[in-house]
């Protein structure tokens, strides 16, 4: 089937939107909205709210466009403040991944192959790093490569600081279990392994979505978290969240923050963000009654 359909002017869209049972009561604001967020974007908030079986998609309940608006941009501080926390869990990993294995196997640890599990990925992780260097502009890479000769790799310190999250996590995965590996995961207050490397794999996914201005509100993750029957320190209570929500993930950026920087405001800026929720709409991430009670959400009095 040919796509057919022709771009419409704003003012179509609301009247569109209007048709369909969407109440709209400043005009001129509900126009610069969608001059700015494009309708494509904000549909993805009227959606839920509709009957998408039905040809015209009606709204199922009488609803406002400021009612849309503020369900986006709940969503766009839920974002930014997801964003910031991950930002720090990022850099910290990447300080952890470098100290741990540079102490005890030097400054070029990363390109030795004995220390990983999957030679195969090892190589292609070689191949997507080389790639990241030569693209990069840094001055400590471009240094390096004007005073050094061998190795032609800079050293950990250097490569894996133009490395992605996203990178970072699937190297951690494959490296071998060894002290190294033991001592990250004793950083982070957990006991498991493969915990580890499934939480920051969850973080390197969703700071994606967040870098690419993605929607959280009601969206269902790419990668199911995994959570911990015990852990060192407080965690939430049962595990019957889906796992596939955001609420379990921010969990366990709590938990990850609070290794960190046990004065972090996380808690407390989340807190008061989903006391805002438009639309009753906290259920539709995950959030549970009385979440906020859990020890885990709770000022960290020692870490």
């Amino acid at each position: 089937m040919r796509y057919t359909k022709p771009a419409v002017p704003v003012i179509d869209q609301l009247n569109l939107l209007k048709s369909r049972g969407l109440s709209i009561a400043d005009w001129p604001s509900a126009e610069a909205h969608l001059s700015n967020i494009s309708y494509y974007r904000l549909r993805a908030y009227t959606f839920p709210f509709q009957d998408n079986v039905h040809p015209k998609h009606p709204f199922k309940k009488p609803l406002n466009f400021e009612d849309i608006v503020a369900l986006y941009e709940f969503d766009r501080q839920l974002r930014l403040l997801v964003f910031s926390a991950l930002e720090r869990i990022e850099i910290s990993f990447r300080s952890q991944i470098i100290h741990q294995w540079a102490l005890t196997h030097g400054s070029h640890w990363h390109i030795n192959p004995d220390l990983y599990r999957d030679l195969d990925k090892f190589q292609l992780s070689q191949m997507r790093l080389e790639k990241e260097l030569n693209l990069s502009k840094e001055r400590f890479i471009l240094h390096y490569r004007s005073k050094y000769t061998s190795p032609t790799e800079p050293a950990c310190w250097m490569s894996l600081e133009v490395a992605s999250f996203g990178w970072l996590s699937s190297l951690f995965a494959n490296l071998k279990t060894c002290p190294e590996k033991r001592a990250v995961l004793k950083f982070y207050g957990l006991n498991k392994i493969e915990l580890l490397e499934n939480w920051m794999h969850s973080f390197s996914n969703l700071r994606n979505i967040c870098a690419h201005h993605g929607r959280l509100w009601n969206r269902r993750l790419p990668t199911h978290v995994k959570l911990p029957n015990n852990t060192d320190f407080p965690f939430i209570t049962g595990n019957s969240v889906p796992p596939y929500k955001l609420y379990p993930v921010l969990c366990c950026i709590k938990y990850t923050l609070d290794r960190i920087n046990s004065d972090n405001q996380f808690s407390t800026a989340l807190r008061e963000l989903i006391s805002s929720c438009p639309l009753a709409q906290e259920h539709e991430m995950g959030f549970i009654k009385g979440w906020d009670q859990e020890l885990l959400w709770q000022p960290v009095t020692g870490s």
